[in-house]
């Protein structure tokens, strides 16, 4: 069993939330080294491993503001796609420091100016025993295409000391779901039309049957719905203050 412990720590919330303020998931990896996954809001989350800072679609001002300026500064902050609730000039500022490392996909390069680029497929070796692998991410459903065209943006897995951690980004259960194996952890987003519904979310969860779901970016869905339709699954649904 991968996940050996989880600790959940839920401290006071200011009007402008910095580090430290946030619900949190502690995890080990199969040789015993500590992962800590911060909820910050909606599609953002703040990694940390090995003393490493991993920062995912930071976004300061999209409600409750986030002030990333306090925040410890980003080793690697990944950013799946360009729409407002994801990217961040600001935050990114606010997060980089010399030597961080950005990765996103192409559009969202073109916007900053900057960052290594990733396509759907592609794999990036970060470190000694951290592999970054760039999944799509789409929409499928008629009238909902225009959202997240395929092959445009990105999820990634990240597998930190074996430990897999899958940020689906902004997409509905999609075939290639289906080839992502071994997942110990998953964000899956959750607010139709824009990305799924509690029902594909619940579909996604069964076909990729990771240990534990968090869905994410979930804005007004009855998220406790999720929770309702994967009782008797198996896999260990946590609900956070991803809205």
């Amino acid at each position: 069993m991968k996940i050996i412990k989880m600790i959940t720590v839920l401290l006071g919330l200011s009007s402008t939330a910095s580090a430290g303020e946030f619900e949190k998931d502690t995890f080990l990896t199969p040789n015993g080294k500590e992962i800590v996954i911060y909820a910050i809001k909606h599609g953002s989350l703040r990694i940390t491993y090995d003393g490493l800072e991993i920062e995912v679609d930071p976004v300061s001002k999209m409600e409750p503001a986030t002030d990333y300026s306090k925040f410890p500064k980003a080793d690697y902050i990944l950013v799946t796609h360009e729409h407002h609730d994801h990217l961040d000039a600001q935050a990114i500022n606010d997060l980089t420091k010399k030597g961080t490392i950005l990765i996103t996909n192409n559009n969202c390069s073109k916007i900053l100016g900057k960052g290594e680029v990733m396509k759907n497929g592609d794999q990036k070796k970060l470190k000694k025993g951290i592999l970054l692998d760039a999944v799509p991410a789409y929409n499928t459903s008629e009238g909902r295409t225009q959202f997240h065209p395929k092959g445009r943006d990105n999820g990634f897995i990240l597998t930190l000391d074996g430990f897999r951690i899958y940020i689906a980004g902004d997409t509905e259960d999609i075939p290639e779901m289906k080839e992502m194996k071994n997942i110990d952890v998953a964000f899956l987003p959750t607010n139709q039309p824009y990305t799924m519904t509690p029902e594909q979310t619940a579909n996604a969860a069964r076909i990729i049957q990771p240990k534990v779901l968090f869905p994410y970016h979930f804005g007004k869905t009855k998220i406790e719905e999720v929770s309702r339709l994967l009782k008797g699954s198996g896999i260990d649904v946590r609900i956070r203050k991803y809205q």
